[in-house]
């Protein structure tokens, strides 16, 4: 299989890089279509979260130059970018997605919001019908990998997260977060999980505001709080002394004159905001201002040192099992070479089989249908301890350096035909490799 992954993360690029290469959940579709027009692109998958933006891509032969897609949707030369940029190919881009779905490449070690990011990017790219054969078994057992990883080490024991650290640092700066007013902006998954730590260390009352009133009425209600229409946003806003935004907004929504108007009103009582969101929502400008904490997913990471140290050998321990995982992945998708083989061999004997039993059985005379099922029984078995020792040869020379003189000694000596390349898809090795999809 030809893999290829281009990308930036959170310790390759500073947020305001990120942001520019950032592609919204609404327009993944799009991004994905346009980037299988590049040619040698077979299937495509692309995750964007705060932390990181990457683009896997199964391709016809591992060199397409994957920058041309940032040159062609983004509209940008990438040469700037390319100091950022990191690229694997096969095993160490196999390597790289376990390490992903299993957070161990996360800015928090362990946090298990990661994962969900990626299983909402495969159901994405699937949808848009980007993810076919290769990417689907990649992508499947990346998540049953991160169930193993979570299972046999302790690298999640604990529930931290970016906004668990974000909520433990508001708490540094106010001494205590009891009774101190939130605002919610943006009703995603991340804002929920701070408001939720928040409300857990005694902040409320909890405002809600988001584009779409629905659910910014269905977060308040979970928090006993209020829901405040997105255009009347800035007229409330100044009433929190803590402010979460994670929003998909292309812009910035909160200026420095923005600061400036809350802090009047408010008679220069501090405020704190977590900006969660990449692109950022909140203007870097308003950290200027006296008595406004701003704090953006990349300040976050100093906070977040101490959980990386803790979780050190755990992780060191993940990162064995991630090892082992990449190495059988990769054994098993060598068998994927051997399968037209086998199952043209199936297919002759089979034949064989049945042109055999044809010519008999006018001399066999009626059977009953317990001798009919004794004659099957006795050449289907017949033929598959015969085609035992030849299929178990094939699967053992599939991880070899000689596997295509092998292949090719196998069909010349059973005059076997050249099965199409989509038999890969549908035959016995991916059915295998199918096993333990669950996460």
């Amino acid at each position: 299989m030809n893999l290829q992954l281009l990308g930036v993360n959170h310790r390759t690029a500073p947020v305001d890089v990120r942001e520019r290469l950032a592609i919204p959940e609404s327009k993944l579709p799009q991004a994905l279509q346009q980037l299988m027009t590049l040619p040698g692109v077979n299937e495509a998958l692309i995750l964007s979260t705060c932390n990181r933006v990457e683009i896997v891509a199964h391709t016809a032969n591992g060199s397409t130059d994957l920058r041309h897609f940032l040159k062609q949707y983004f509209e940008v030369d990438p040469t700037p970018y390319e100091p950022h940029l990191y690229e694997f190919r096969q095993d160490d881009a196999v390597r790289h997605v376990f390490r992903v779905a299993s957070s161990l490449d996360s800015m928090v070690v362990g946090e298990p919001q990661i994962l969900g990011q990626v299983k909402e990017a495969y159901a994405t790219a699937r949808a848009a019908g980007t993810v076919q054969s290769y990417l689907d078994l990649l992508l499947t057992r990346a998540f049953a990998v991160a169930k193993r990883v979570r299972t046999e080490t302790a690298v999640g024991s604990s529930s931290v997260s970016v906004a668990s650290v974000a909520v433990e640092l508001a708490g540094k700066i106010f001494g205590s977060l009891e009774g101190k007013h939130v605002c919610i902006v943006g009703a995603g998954k991340m804002s929920e999980l701070a408001a939720r730590h928040l409300v857990a260390q005694g902040a409320g009352p909890v405002f809600v505001a988001n584009r779409t009133y629905e659910r910014a009425c269905a977060l308040a209600e979970r928090f006993g709080g209020q829901a405040i229409k997105f255009d009347k946003l800035y007229d409330h806003c100044e009433r929190a002394d803590v402010v979460i935004t994670s929003t998909g907004a292309p812009v910035t929504i909160f200026k420095r004159e923005h600061g400036a108007r809350f802090l009047a009103k408010r008679r220069n009582r501090p405020m704190f905001f977590i900006d969660l969101a990449v692109p950022r929502d909140v203007d870097p400008e308003m950290s200027k201002l006296d008595g406004i904490f701003v704090y953006d997913i990349d300040d976050l990471q100093e906070a977040v040192s101490s959980h990386v140290e803790s979780r050190k050998k755990e992780a060191e321990h993940a990162e064995s099992i991630i090892q082992t995982e990449v190495e059988r992945f990769h054994a098993r998708l060598q068998t994927l070479h051997v399968v037209p083989t086998i199952v043209s061999l199936q297919d002759q004997f089979e034949t064989i089989r049945q042109a055999e039993l044809d010519r008999v059985r006018g001399r066999l005379g009626k059977l009953t249908p317990e001798q009919e099922m004794a004659v099957e029984a006795l050449t289907h078995g017949i033929v598959n301890k015969i085609m035992h020792t030849p299929i178990r040869s094939l699967k053992s020379a599939a991880a070899g350096p000689e596997m295509t003189t092998i292949i090719e000694t196998f069909r010349k000596i059973f005059d076997l035909r050249e099965k199409p390349p989509a038999s890969l898809e549908a035959q016995d090795a991916p059915q295998d490799l199918k096993k333990g999809q669950g996460n």
